[in-house]
């Protein structure tokens, strides 16, 4: 049977396996354990445990639980209130200001968590009952929340970033000083398409009452959650930069720092305890499941050869191999919208992580455009993560439609930050090139 006919049979049975409701790990790793046994019989089966067991009991891997910890605690530790206070003193008194403000906090978010969910449910529950009582409309409101709490897997620490790295055999620590800089450019191209949209329709995003708005002593009192926040970016970031930890270790520290900042705000109590560490362990559990079932899906693709027939396609790409990344975007795109952006990682990074570097090309450059596309994937409709977080947590009479609607200019912002990176690879590169 041809390496052709082979693959549309292996994805054509994931796929059918995805429509009937199966999760993506069982999906992969199922239908990978299928094959390997009607293909190479019953002796072929101690292969994929070897790998998975050599996979499973790496160092880096560690940092994920780590990571996700952090998120489940910040969540419920009272910050999230204080810098909404903060941004709502600031820039309540323009048009946009609190969309805006609110995808600042989630950039602030995403380099304390590594997670997408974690500001988007927070910032659906703080921000958006109130950008709806000042008449906010219901797409920018909405919009602003789901973008910017997509911004938790490019800007560091990312737990997706360490996924990419444990494919990829790429180093954290570089990926995350990667994605400073895209991240902090595309959360600019958000708030710059907040004000614009906000001063063309006026009534979009109106701003605060004269009698609402922060005195200069309100503003200039910084709440503890600001200072907080603050020490833990310096503590994650910080330490990685500087070559002080590695990232493993940086995320230990962090989610120790996330105990503090719990307790200080007075919300440690045994629940909450409990209730991070459950939620802790569904998550890691179902990433680690996630990433079994592509070990094993990668392995019986390699096994047949079929790297070397995607590989032939991308290289028949117009273009040469500019041409092949540009597919690979296309591809990610288009799977952005029905699959798990980990599985979409463990899926193909293994087959394109070769390819491009044999084109030239670095795999931090490519890991970070990878994980801008992922990111695009969390608000796609209609299978984007972060669409559900958001109906979850909205009110009853907001719809999946409105949502869909509010999202896809951000979208706009999101590939043409995509663009910018890929057309100047130094913004992904810059910062790695400085670490100790």
């Amino acid at each position: 049977m041809s390496i052709g006919v082979l693959t549309l049979l292996i994805f054509g049975v994931v796929i059918v396996a995805l429509i009937m409701g199966l999760p993506v790990g069982f999906a992969l790793g199922g239908t990978a354990a299928a094959f390997t046994y009607f293909l190479y019989g019953t002796e072929a089966m101690s292969v994929i445990a070897t790998r998975c067991y050599g996979q499973m009991t790496g160092f880096v891997i560690v940092c994920v639980p780590l990571f996700i910890f952090m998120g489940t605690m910040l969540e419920r530790s009272g910050i999230a209130a204080d810098l909404y206070k903060t941004m709502y003193r600031w820039s309540g008194g323009v048009r946009g200001g609190l969309a805006a403000g609110t995808v600042l906090i989630c950039m602030v978010f995403a380099a304390m968590t590594g997670l997408s969910a974690t500001a988007t449910v927070t910032m659906g529950s703080v921000a958006l009952p109130e950008m709806f009582k000042r008449n906010y409309n219901k797409g920018m409101a909405l919009g602003c929340i789901g973008a910017g709490g997509a911004l938790g897997i490019l800007i560091p620490p990312s737990v997706t970033m360490v996924v990419y790295a444990l494919i990829a055999q790429e180093s954290v620590g570089r990926l995350f000083m990667g994605g400073i800089l895209p991240g902090i450019i595309l959360g600019s191209l958000f708030i710059v398409f907040i004000f614009v949209r906000s001063a063309i329709q006026k009534d979009i995003a109106p701003a605060l009452p004269p009698q609402d708005r922060a005195t200069w002593q309100e503003k200039l009192t910084l709440p503890r959650g600001v200072i907080l926040s603050v020490l833990i970016i310096v503590v994650v970031l910080g330490t990685i930069f500087a070559g002080i930890a590695t990232p493993t270790e940086a995320a230990g520290a962090g989610a120790f720092a996330t105990v503090i900042c719990a307790a200080i705000y007075h919300k440690l109590t045994w629940q909450i305890v409990k209730e991070s560490c459950y939620q802790t362990l569904k998550i890691s559990a179902m990433a680690m499941w996630i990433y079994l079932g592509s070990l094993c899906f990668t392995t019986l693709y390699y096994s047949i050869g079929a790297p070397d027939f995607i590989r032939g396609l991308l290289l028949q790409a117009p273009g040469g191999a500019w041409g092949a990344i540009i597919s690979m975007q296309i591809i990610w795109f288009f799977m952005g919208m029905f699959l798990d952006p980990w599985g979409i990682i463990m899926i193909t990074a293994p087959i394109f992580c070769p390819l491009v570097t044999d084109l030239g090309f670095s795999l931090v450059w490519f890991g970070i455009i990878c994980i801008l596309n992922m990111e695009m994937a969390y608000i796609t409709p209609p299978f984007g993560f972060n669409l559900f977080y958001l109906k979850g947590v909205a009110p009853p009479n907001i719809t999946l439609g409105d949502i869909y609607r509010g999202v896809l200019p951000f979208i706009s912002c999101q590939i043409v930050a995509l663009a910018l990176v890929m057309v100047f690879p130094q913004l992904a590169l810059y910062l790695p090139s400085l670490m100790n």
